[in-house]
């Protein structure tokens, strides 16, 4: 090597070696100060800041990242209630979800911007548009309340849809999304058992204590377990949902190994679901199962199907067999509504409404029902009400006309991803898609007496996998060639990410 390049390398080396120096100096004095001035939230601050400004960068680079970090921290946000500092996790999803959107413009190049010209995209984008109407609402009795309600009506599911049509996905990034969903599912399965069956934690217990949450959570002398989520009935209702997948991939597997696995992933699941105590989830289930036999279209599995679950429902109507399990009699009293006077409350409630709303068709404006009322018009006659439902709270922000809107959109995205997923011939996404859309269908039925679709995780992962199932036809094979089928070779091979 030169002597002129073995200096100008000796002295990058030595460049390198002073400016890592001062930046590591910089930094130890930053840390000394703000621990000085904050003590250990000063500490804590010192190590997640170069983290998050790490993971900055990582979004700024591949907008992919802004959906992966999505998801954790829609699942991270249920731990808050054992932190001692109060975190705003849901403004730093705001952030994320705005910062991936600016990544996408500046990677804007090597983005597929033509996938938004699709019908799933035109729902979703209308239906933004409406939300954004409302902030007009004259009836609205305190406006600024918009801009914290949006958030799970529209603006997020708008912004993921934009991010999951246009970033050049692989089907790893697929496997990556369901992996993730059923490895933190299982873990919240696990942490409801620990609390059914170990105890609560000293902050859980502190949680139960506070305002309605023990009144909701125990109920004859009975814990209905929460795990690490908002509450029992988000909980129960993602159990059921995954346990809606498992048993799906249980019928759709080939290789013997696979279907104990996911047998297995369906009974811990579906033990966690029972643990909630959340009758209203059953039907997640029992509308998921049902619409995927829809899907397959094969007439005598649906009549199986249907000469099963038939008994099972007889039994737990008609019978007091297994009453003495406290989850069992939960079951059966979801079959059985008018003997429940929770149930009767809520139609009283909706009567109420009703004559409210009879001269509103466009509601009362969001921001108006649920936290947000008593937080800022607990005066108003929309926040002394509990809506108990997705569907009622939309009713009363967005009116009649909000609902209707909204509801359409749903069966309007159920029909798009029914067409799209009879189009596939890959194996593989046929299967992974027929649980997205089972699923997706349980969790709009469901949606009809819990706000579920509105609550994280739930909400981040019916925004994403109802536009994986839209556009699944990216990752779909070629036509069948002739001699030995290899699945791999079929594949329409992605774009590399750098890729225009």
């Amino acid at each position: 090597m030169p002597l002129s390049a073995i200096s100008i390398s000796s002295n990058l080396r030595s460049n390198q070696f002073w400016l890592f120096t001062l930046l590591g100096g910089i930094y130890t004095i930053a840390v000394g100060y703000f621990v000085s001035k904050l003590g250990v939230p000063g500490a804590v601050l010192t190590i997640v800041a170069p983290i998050a400004l790490g993971l900055v960068i990582l979004v700024f680079m591949e907008p992919r990242w802004g959906l992966f970090l999505y998801v954790q921290l829609s699942y991270i946000i249920g731990f808050t209630r054992f932190l001692l500092v109060q975190l705003p996790v849901g403004l730093l999803i705001d952030g994320l979800l705005f910062l991936t959107l600016f990544s996408l413009f500046l990677n804007g190049q090597r983005m597929e911007w033509t996938r938004l010209r699709t019908g799933a995209f035109a729902l979703i984008a209308i239906w933004f548009l409406y939300t954004v109407i409302e902030l007009i609402n004259p009836e609205a009795p305190y406006r600024p309340a918009w801009f914290f309600h949006v958030r799970p009506f529209s603006l997020h599911w708008i912004i993921v849809a934009c991010a999951v049509l246009v970033i050049p996905l692989t089907r790893r990034d697929v496997r990556i999304f369901v992996n993730t969903w059923l490895i933190w599912s299982f873990m919240a399965a696990l942490w409801g058992f620990k609390q059914q069956y170990i105890g609560l934690s000293p902050a859980e217990v502190v949680w139960l204590n506070s305002g309605f949450n023990a009144r909701t959570h125990m109920l004859f002398g009975q814990l209905r377990c929460f795990s690490f989520y908002s509450d029992a009935a988000q909980f129960g209702g993602e159990m059921a949902g995954v346990t809606l997948v498992a048993l799906i991939r249980v019928f759709e597997e080939k290789t013997l190994p696979k279907k104990i696995a996911y047998t297995a992933l369906t009974l811990v699941y579906f033990w966690g679901y029972a643990i909630s105590g959340t009758r209203s989830a059953l039907f997640v289930m029992v509308g998921g199962f049902a619409f995927y036999l829809l899907l397959k279209r094969d007439v005598l599995k649906l009549v199986i199907g249907m000469v099963l679950s038939v008994p099972l429902f007889l039994l737990l109507m008609y019978t007091s067999v297994g009453s003495s399990n406290y989850q069992v009699q939960r079951m059966r009293s979801a079959m059985t509504p008018m003997n429940d006077p929770s149930f009767i409350l809520r139609l009283q409630n909706q009567a109420k409404l009703k004559a409210y709303l009879a001269d509103l068709p466009f509601g009362a404006g969001i921001g108006t029902s649920t936290d947000m009322g008593a937080r800022f018009s607990p005066w108003h006659w929309a926040s002394q009400i509990p809506p108990d439902s997705w569907y009622v709270e939309l009713w009363i922000e967005t009116g009649r006309v909000g609902v209707a809107l909204y509801i359409a959109m749903l069966v309007g995205l159920a029909g798009i991803g029914v067409y799209r997923v009879w189009q596939l011939k890959d194996p593989w996404m046929i299967k992974v898609m027929y649980a997205f859309l089972a699923e997706f269908v349980g969790m709009a039925i469901m949606g009809y007496s819990n706000p579920v679709l509105g609550q994280f995780p739930t909400s981040s992962i019916v925004f994403i996998s109802t536009m994986l199932v839209a556009s699944c036809n990216r990752w779909d094979t070629r036509p069948a060639l002739s001699g030995p089928v290899n699945e791999e070779r079929l594949l329409v091979k992605p774009k590399p990410y750098g890729a225009i």
